[in-house]
């Protein structure tokens, strides 16, 4: 028997016969003769190793053992088996950027800025930091031996290795009453994570979303159907090229609904899942999406499990937008390019809220000190409290200072803006003496 499990890029479960006594190479050939979408660079049947046909076939198609498997499976779900740390290279060795709760560094007082000096008595200063992530990782209740270095002092620490979980989910209530959300896979539960983000969000008083799939490299397909019935609009996700034909999927249905003004974060890294979404999001004019175009991978692979416990991940179709759009080696052109998304959406989330402000002229300024606005009438004499505001765009606000001058306002900082950042400046009517003045805006960049 063969069977389709629920994958990525794809959700159900199918049970076909082939020869009982079939060996796997011979498995996996009746395999792809029959389901396999693409071109096959060579004579599959004179094929005398399973290296040698997965060379004739796309890039996307695999061979997993069943260790292989768990562990790419668990990629997707973003849980791995180790100390529960998230690591970057430094010249002293590997940095801890964070400690997830829960896992075995947590539980040992282990913190993020320590950093590893060496791993069962080897040195990490020599090693990539895919090497040293090797090392981290292994099996189930398998013990490490880590060095680490604070304040000086080097302590050796021994931990057992376990199962962890990175953070599928992360969000922030962004000034304005901007829900920001990001996902980083489309793990089997990411609907039900974003939904519930959702739900926090709006009991802060979220009125406005920023959904952010950048660097979401996909996951499984019933996700994504699940994710776009969240948005208005929507009820196709896709249209599905398969080697029996071609047919249009329904996205599912979801009571819980995005605004219809939801901003959608992409970038060259969103791919498959990710761009699933947005070509139907596009496609059906049901949000506006930011930054980059998707790197345009438009094929679906399912993972066949085989007589001996591996696993053939093979592409089984090509999809494209609901209404056409094509994705494979093309990608999603978003509907704003810009290469700070976020602060893009959230600029123009706000504008869309003031609906009696005129913009200013944006400015670019290199020490983002202070900022002098002169007026043709008097100011207010005396400012209500917020009646100007200065965002970072992205986050909140920033604590200003704020000197009258008759017709002029000087805006200084209390503390220097951050380079490459984006402000936005935010006059509000009762700052100005003229009761039928209208509110200002100003877009400010740091260079």
């Amino acid at each position: 028997m063969k069977n389709l499990l629920k994958v990525i890029l794809f959700s159900f479960f199918l049970l076909l016969p082939i020869t009982a006594n079939a060996n796997t190479l011979d498995e996996i050939k009746s395999i792809i003769k029959t389901d396999y979408v693409g071109k096959i660079n060579g004579n599959l049947q004179k094929a005398s190793s399973i290296q040698e046909v997965m060379e004739m076939l796309d890039a996307y198609s695999t061979f997993f053992t069943a260790s292989e498997f768990e562990k790419y499976v668990n990629s997707i779900e973003m849980t791995s088996v180790g100390i529960g740390v998230v690591v970057e290279k430094h010249d002293k060795g590997v940095l801890i950027k964070e400690v997830i709760k829960g896992g075995s560094a947590y539980k040992a007082g282990i913190q993020s800025g320590q950093i590893i000096v060496s791993i069962n008595g080897q040195s990490t200063v020599p090693l990539s930091i895919q090497e040293a992530t090797s090392l981290i990782l292994g099996e189930k209740n398998t013990s490490i031996r880590l060095g680490i270095l604070q304040n000086g002092q080097t302590k050796v620490m021994t931990l057992i290795r376990q199962p962890f979980s990175l953070p599928n989910i992360t969000t922030k209530l962004l000034y304005g009453n901007v829900g920001f959300i990001h996902l980083s896979s489309f793990s089997e539960d990411a609907s039900k994570l974003v939904k519930k983000a959702f739900n926090e969000l709006k009991s802060q008083g979220a009125t406005a979303f920023i959904l952010d799939v950048q660097d979401n490299g996909g996951g499984y397909v019933e996700a994504a159907e699940q994710l776009i019935g969240m948005f208005p609009k929507s009820p196709y996700a896709y249209k599905l090229q398969e080697s029996t034909g071609t047919t249009v999927h329904n996205a599912i249905y979801q009571p819980t609904k995005f605004p219809k003004d939801t901003r959608v974060l992409v970038n060259r890294y969103s791919a498959s899942a990710s761009e699933m979404l947005a070509a139907a999001l596009v496609d059906q004019k049901s949000a506006i999406i930011y930054g980059e175009k998707t790197y345009g991978k438009g094929t679906m692979q399912g993972f066949f499990e085989l007589s001996d416990g591996s696993y053939l991940k093979l592409t089984i179709g090509k999809f494209s937008g609901p209404h056409g759009s094509i994705i494979n080696e093309v990608g999603v052109k978003p509907h704003i390019s810009t290469a700070t998304p976020i602060m893009t959406a959230h600029f123009d989330s706000l504008v869309s809220k003031l609906k009696n402000y005129e913009a200013l002229t944006a400015v670019k300024t290199k020490d983002g000190k202070s900022l002098t606005l002169s007026y043709s009438k008097p100011i207010a004499t005396k400012l209500p409290s917020n009646a100007i505001e200065l965002v970072a765009l992205g986050d909140n606000t920033v604590p200003i200072k704020i000197v009258q001058n008759n017709k002029q306002l000087i805006i200084t900082p209390t503390k220097p803006l951050a380079e490459h950042a984006q402000y936005m400046l935010i006059i509000h009517p009762a700052a100005l003496k003229d009761s039928k003045a209208k509110g200002q805006y100003m877009h400010i960049t740091v260079n």
